[in-house]
């Protein structure tokens, strides 16, 4: 906090008459309000990650200079931990139509006028701000590519799908994946700036004269105060434009109706022709559907992973609104037999909506994923018993105690570092803010994304053959953050989908846990 005031003070030559910590959003930066002694105001972030932090920064600049409407970064620290930008209020698109959204969807002249007037502004960002654009810059990649659009297909498969009881073919499915991620990333729409997380959050609408404001842009959304910026674009990359706009108008929670969607994606598609050539209107609009179904598949995911397993009541209630996106798309799908060219995929997501018409899928009880797993119901004679130990290198591999040979060792230390950082050195893997670090980083959770699979396998081979006992062993440099977020995630994911009993040691924390069978 003390580096945020003194860049401050570097800045505005005085320190900050009073300091204002904001409320805490989905990533893991931590924002501040700083007020001169004449009330202007300026925004302060202390990030975790310099690589987020730099791309933030340069997509800023670049954007600015494009004359597009983004806060403007007003200082950096030498080390890119910290910055300053305008601040541009507090008051969110989303908070804007709150009223709509909390009334099933019916949106107001006013709220729907807001919507209008920010997916017109879209398609001028996605492709002048690609304009000169140093894609290498965007974090953590820089394009749209098959091997991300698989990652997103799989998180469905496996966070959602596998958590719910519909039987399907693994190759099959993903034949068809491999199919859809070609598709979505071979068509010549793919050198626009793909936003990626657009959503209502992410739109500010902001005070007539913004605090310090400098060129915010000459937005046509200026009629409104201050008119509408774009904020947390630093997670975008070279792509196709139809991923924004399904992203945008089909969040499952906004509830948007038939109509009003209509209205929003004509107000895109007029707009998007100021800058570009545009296919036909039937070609758009069966290639969005396209974007539809893919975006509706990784948010389900997203669901299944933060809601069933991870038991957040928010994403569990987001749900049954996605399944009525996607009861709509498979009926899109009926009336244009050649819109989605997946008959496996479109079979197992048909038969996945009528088991669920009620509303959301529950997971497997216990004991069915059990009777799952031996394909015959029948229980072994001695249950197997998983031990699941954190460690850290310098103390050595933990020993096998059941004389078995230790099982598999898995290396954490590939993946970000919160004990890097001073906030983080005196928590583990186990508290609330290294959790966040670690998934809004997101490279621990394509790491545990193979463990899963590798031990779901042991798992199931073990109690098919009547193992008593496997072991798993996660090591990072301490012992403290990477390696037990890793171990205790993967205990609760075994005990929560195979229901055996599950034995947890952070050894270096000196923490033991027992998940009874």
């Amino acid at each position: 906090m003390q580096q945020l005031i003194s860049l401050y003070r570097e800045w505005s030559g005085a320190v900050p008459a009073k300091c204002e910590k904001l409320p805490g959003a989905g990533s893991n930066r931590v924002y501040y309000r700083l007020s001169a002694t004449d009330g202007q105001t300026v925004i302060g972030v202390v990030g975790t990650s310099r690589d987020e932090n730099h791309a933030f920064v340069c997509l800023a600049r670049h954007f600015d200079s494009r004359h597009l409407p983004v806060p403007k970064v007003l200082a950096v620290s030498d080390d890119e931990m910290r910055y300053l930008q305008t601040d541009l209020g507090s008051v969110s698109l989303f908070e804007a139509i709150r009223g709509g959204r909390e009334a099933g969807g019916r949106y107001n002249l006013a709220e729907q006028e807001l919507l209008k007037q920010t997916i017109r502004e879209l398609p001028r960002f996605q492709i002048e701000g690609a304009v000169g654009l140093d894609f290498s810059l965007c974090y953590p990649q820089a394009e749209f590519d098959v091997e991300s659009v698989m990652f997103d297909l799989n998180y469905f498969k496996y966070c959602f799908l596998k958590a719910t009881n519909i039987d399907f073919h693994e190759l099959k499915l993903e034949a068809n994946f491999r199919l859809m991620a070609k598709d979505l990333t071979a068509a010549d729409d793919m050198q626009c700036f793909l936003y990626r997380d657009f959503q209502a959050r992410n739109v500010m609408v902001a005070p007539t004269n913004p605090s310090q404001g400098g060129n915010q842009g000459s937005s046509p959304s200026g009629r409104l105060g201050g008119g509408l910026f774009f904020i947390d674009f630093q997670g975008g990359r070279r792509g196709p434009y139809y991923y924004d706009v399904a992203s945008f108008l089909w969040q499952a929670s906004a509830m948007y109706s038939y109509k009003l969607r209509r209205e929003l994606v004509f107000e895109y598609y007029n707009e998007l022709k100021k800058y570009t050539e545009v296919p036909s209107p039937h070609y758009f609009v069966r290639r969005l559907a396209l974007f539809v179904l893919f975006r509706t598949l990784q948010v389900l995911g997203a669901y299944g992973f933060r809601g069933y397993f991870e038991r957040k009541q928010h994403f569990i209630d987001s749900i049954p609104p996605a399944l009525q996106n996607l009861r709509e798309l498979l009926e899109y799908a009926r009336l244009n037999p050649d819109a989605f060219p997946y008959p496996y995929l479109l079979d197992v997501l048909q038969r996945l909506c009528e088991e669920n018409q009620k509303g959301s899928p529950q997971p497997l009880p216990v004991k069915e994923r059990r009777e799952n797993v031996s394909g015959q119901g029948r229980q072994t004679k001695a249950p197997l018993v998983v031990r699941v130990f954190s460690f850290s290198y310098k103390k050595g591999i933990p020993e096998d105690e059941s004389g078995n040979g230790g099982g598999y060792v898995f290396d954490c230390r590939s993946t970000h570092n919160p004990g890097r950082y001073e906030e983080y050195k005196q928590m583990t893997g186990l508290d609330e803010p290294v959790i966040r670090f670690l998934e809004d980083d997101g490279e621990i959770l394509t790491f545990l994304e193979s463990v899963y699979r590798l031990a779901d396998h042991h798992v199931e081979r073990y109690i098919e053959r009547g193992f008593t006992s496997l072991m798993f062993s996660f090591g990072c440099t301490g012992g403290q953050h990477r390696s037990v977020y890793s171990a205790q995630h993967l205990a609760e994911h075994l005990h929560r989908k195979y229901g055996i009993e599950v034995r947890i040691c952070h050894r270096e924390q000196g923490i033991i846990q027992t998940l009874e069978a």
